[in-house]
């Protein structure tokens, strides 16, 4: 069998096993063990097999067994753990992916966590001690942080390639989780080593090992173990939820409120990560430019006036502070609060810094910043803690994650000493002002200290090495895929809860996910938890999918709720006008214009409105005002000289198509209207000059064409005799 072929087969085992079809999952297992050969794992199916052919026996006889069900689940799990195994020991001897290699060593030397590993973990700190007392301690000390960084990636390399612990194994996990001794360093590796582990192969002694992990005073410690818990639970979560001890436990978090706001923390971090490269393509092509051309960006509207059916961008400021401007303080504005709200800025900046051999080495990538570090120690020297405070106060803040840390560590040790110094100087008030004002005033320690600052580092840094390892094809990139943890059925009772589905919602939302924050918006309304908020942003995310109609019932909803409110006015107008309902559409920016009766644009769509049913006396009222409130509007002038020509006031029209092409900004339809003008009155060299003119800016004498012809029964109520067109189009060009 190659390793596809082993995929297959576990894949449909496991398939049968989701659809509860436990005989025929037996049966295929059955199969594929034969090729496995491992005896161990066929007496095991062999119990199950037996124990389920008496269940089904005794239920056909009609034999009341209130143990049923407990059994059947337990013989669905034993089943399935069975099929794991099969599937790990199969491709030890048919895949070269590095996982793999790590469990066959396991397999061929027998190596399984133990308590001696604990042992020598745990007498590092006394040893280090204990050296630095000692005269000419370098040496020694090198040596001994060397070892206990080899121990370290021993224990990291067992753990990983483990697909299932004994209960031996468990023992000594729990022993080094109750450790007093063991450095939080070791056990957040040691937490790393148990994620990647439970990513390859299910395992419930791991996962109940997360959760008691998460139970840590420490919240390095309990949200690197939360993060792994959520990540196993969103790839195994139809294993994970046939086990009723793993429910019970989680059941019995149910009356902290702080489970659920970390999980929810998490779960909004992890949808974060997924951007970031969104994030890192508007800070490279739309932020940095910016600061460096240090200018507004000019936008020129070219749309002729009825061909104006664009949406308005125009986000309740309710909700959220708009983006105004593109000046360089902006710009700076942007970034910073990217930062606060959690955007990973620095992915670019360190992503393109891993090629370090500090980093080939893949469990270094989930190494807590560790002064004592081999490589650490190496690039800054074992007494770094006084020789280079500013590193060490840097290094300790929560500003950048771990794997960041390392690169800017050794980034710096590069440079000159001199230019180090400045460099750090340079960087340290930074850091400190940023802290300051993301964190009211708390010291670096306190900020690090945080759940949410060490859950976010901690994600940051998994993103970094399923982008950035060399060997990252190898493994199962959860950033690529679709995360909707609110639905698994263990964590549904602690993520789908309005106050929670809310805080996802709105973070969809204001990252323009808006068929993820519809759906969750829409769970909401239909249980009855929607308010005018929540129904406007329901309202929006439809206009955004161009679903105009069902739009209009999310913005009437909430109007019944929040009457009259200025907002839902203007994007109920500005549905019904994309959905060229236009007389709906101005009843309701009449209503509009009663609270902002000078607006320069609700004037133009107003105008438009009338325009559009064939009021053009209306029309011309709004494009007057409009031209009297701002004498520079090019939208008033296009306006007033089209509803003038429709009108039949050539000469009126002719002033301020004049005053359009005179401009400097007009586009293709601004001369074809002008052509229209000077040919009514008969100034046909004048008209065909403006044809002219117009159809580069078309793009083109075909599309010129397509937009003259929407105009020829225009032409035609007004003189023009259609049979004069070809030859006026010809003359033209």
């Amino acid at each position: 069998m190659n390793e596809q072929s082993i995929k297959e087969q576990y894949n449909s085992i496991a398939d049968l096993l989701k659809a509860f079809r436990l005989k025929e999952a037996q049966v295929q297992l059955e199969a594929m063990l034969v090729v496995c050969g491992d005896w161990n794992l066929q007496s095991r199916l062999e119990q199950a097999q037996t124990s389920y052919h008496y269940m089904l026996q005794y239920m056909e006889q009609g034999v009341d067994d209130p143990g049923r069900d407990k059994l059947y689940r337990q013989l669905l799990t034993d089943t399935w753990e069975i099929a794991n195994q099969t599937r790990a020991n199969l491709l030890d001897s048919v895949s070269y992916r590095y996982y793999q290699s790590l469990h066959a060593e396991n397999r061929r030397l027998g190596r399984n966590l133990q308590a001696e590993n604990l042992r020598e973990l745990e007498t590092f700190q006394d040893d280090v001690a204990i050296c630095r007392l000692l005269p000419d301690n370098q040496q020694p000390l090198n040596e001994l942080i060397k070892k206990h960084e080899e121990v370290n990636r021993h224990v990291f390399q067992t753990v990983w390639g483990s697909s299932e612990w004994t209960m031996e194994e468990a023992q000594v996990a729990q022993d080094l989780l109750a450790s007093t001794q063991l450095r939080a360093v070791d056990l957040c590796l040691f937490i790393s080593a148990v994620t990647l582990s439970l990513m390859e192969c299910f395992d419930i002694r791991k996962c109940l090992w997360l959760l008691d992990a998460y139970q840590s005073p420490l919240s390095q410690v309990n949200q690197r173990a939360l993060v792994g818990l959520v990540i196993a639970l969103h790839i195994h979560h139809e294993q994970a939820s046939l086990y009723p001890e793993l429910r019970a436990r989680l059941d019995l978090l149910q009356g902290d409120g702080t489970f659920g706001r970390d999980l929810n923390q998490v779960y909004i971090q992890l949808l974060q990560s997924k951007d970031t490269d969104k994030v890192d393509k508007k800070i490279r092509e739309e932020i940095f430019p910016e600061m460096l051309k240090n200018a507004r960006h000019l936008m020129r509207d070219r749309q002729f006036l009825f061909e104006e059916l664009s949406e308005e961008d125009d986000r309740n400021p309710d909700w959220e502070k708009s983006f105004e401007n593109s000046k360089f303080t902006e710009k700076v504005r942007q970034m910073n609060e990217m930062q606060l709200a959690g955007d990973d800025l620095y992915f670019s900046t360190f992503g393109s810094l891993k090629s370090n051999a500090f980093f080939n080495q893949p469990s270094n990538w989930f190494y807590p910043f560790d002064l004592l570090h081999p490589a650490v120690a190496s690039a800054l020297g074992t007494g770094a803690e006084g020789e280079n405070s500013m590193v060490v106060t840097l290094m300790q803040t929560g500003f950048f994650c771990d794997s960041d840390k390392y690169s800017l560590c050794f980034t710096l040790n590069m440079l000159p000493q001199n230019h180090r110094e400045n460099m750090l100087n340079q960087i340290d008030p930074q850091v400190a002002e940023e802290i300051k004002d993301a964190n009211n005033s708390q010291s670096f320690k306190e900020y690090a200290e945080r759940r949410d600052v060490n859950s976010r580092s901690y994600i940051q840094s998994l993103y970094r090495f399923f982008k950035c390892y060399r060997l990252r094809n190898e493994f199962r990139d959860i950033f690529r895929e679709k995360l909707v943890l609110h639905d698994l059925p263990l964590l549904e009772p602690f993520l789908d809860v309005p106050e929670r589905l809310v805080e996802v919602a709105n973070f969809h939302f204001h990252k323009e996910h808006y068929a993820e924050a519809l759906e969750l918006y829409q769970r909401l309304a239909n249980g009855n938890q929607a308010d005018a908020d929540i129904f406007q942003k329901i309202g929006y995310c439809l206009q955004k999918g161009k679903r105009y109609e069902e739009a209009v019932k999310a913005y009437r909803n909430a109007d019944l709720l929040k009457p009259d409110h200025l907002w839902t006015l203007r994007h109920l107008a500005t549905c019904y006008r994309l959905m060229h309902d236009f007389a709906k559409a101005l009843a309701y920016y009449r209503k509009v214009e009663e609270i902002q009766p000078e607006s320069h644009q609700l004037l133009f769509f107003i105008g438009s409105c009338y325009a559009e049913l064939g009021k053009y006396s209306e029309a011309l009222q709004y494009f007057f005002k409009l031209d009297f409130l701002d004498p520079h509007s090019i939208k008033a002038w296009r306006g007033i000289a089209w509803c003038s020509f429709l009108n039949g006031k050539y000469e009126q029209a002719e002033k301020y198509a004049r005053k359009v092409t005179d401009d400097g900004q007009a586009d293709g339809s601004d001369w074809m209207n002008a052509g229209h003008v000077a040919w009514v009155q008969g100034r046909l060299s004048e008209a065909a000059r403006c044809y002219a003119k117009a159809i580069p800016l078309c793009g083109g004498k075909k599309p010129f064409i397509e937009l003259f012809n929407k105009d020829r029964d225009t032409l035609v109520r007004h003189g023009i005799r259609e049979s004069d067109m070809p030859l006026m189009l010809d003359i033209a060009g």
